[in-house]
């Protein structure tokens, strides 16, 4: 069923992208990233994610420790933790992929800005804050950061058919190759792994 939904998303992702194409004469690059521009624009918000008190204390706790070696102070690892799981949740991503996410791009540095100008926990360049009519978002605040890298990687998943290797490659700009979502796997199997994800191509 999950896996279907996820189809149907893709295929309605490609379809928009392709109307937007044909309606305003944008090449197939543009259209894509029109229709991730339209996709931002309609999912940032905020919300939170526990349903469970017991789920959330045992997925804080295991995840806290792991974290240890990046966020040193409790209090600011647990408030992250929480950030990053609703903004996963909300995404319909899986937290544990999210942060390893987060180890390749930046180390949990939220003020860390890339050679190319890319911000914050999850690396997210600034023009999109323009695209979608938010230019006083601020990247470097953890959950403005959260949900703008999450749904862009929820888009590219979506568009990529759920095959997580060409989503993350997609994210990084380094679309047909392995490096990065290599790594990514990597971070995810030694450091945040608590059950299985499809890492097939």
């Amino acid at each position: 069923m999950l896996q279907r939904l996820a189809q149907l998303s893709s295929a309605l992702l490609l379809i928009a992208a392709g109307h937007i194409a044909a309606q305003d004469g944008l090449s197939p690059g543009d259209a894509q990233r029109e229709a991730l521009r339209q996709f931002l624009e309609s999912n940032i918000v905020a919300s939170e994610s526990f349903d469970d008190r017991f789920d959330a204390e045992v997925w804080l706790v295991d995840m806290s420790a792991r974290l240890t070696r990046y966020v040193p102070d409790a209090d600011s690892r647990l408030q992250l933790l929480r950030q990053i799981h609703a903004a996963a949740s909300r995404s319909s991503l899986a937290p544990e992929l999210v942060l390893a996410v987060i180890e390749v791009e930046s180390h949990f540095d939220r003020f860390a800005v890339s050679r190319v100008g890319a911000q914050g926990l999850m690396q997210v360049m600034p023009f999109w804050k323009n695209e979608i009519g938010r230019p006083d978002d601020n990247l470097t605040d953890n959950l403005t950061n959260l949900d703008y890298g999450c749904r862009i990687l929820q888009f590219y998943l979506q568009r990529e058919d759920g095959v997580l290797h060409r989503a993350l490659a997609a994210y990084n700009g380094s679309s047909g190759r392995r490096v990065y979502s290599d790594k990514v796997e990597l971070a995810w199997r030694e450091h945040w792994r608590t059950s299985n994800l499809n890492w097939s191509d």
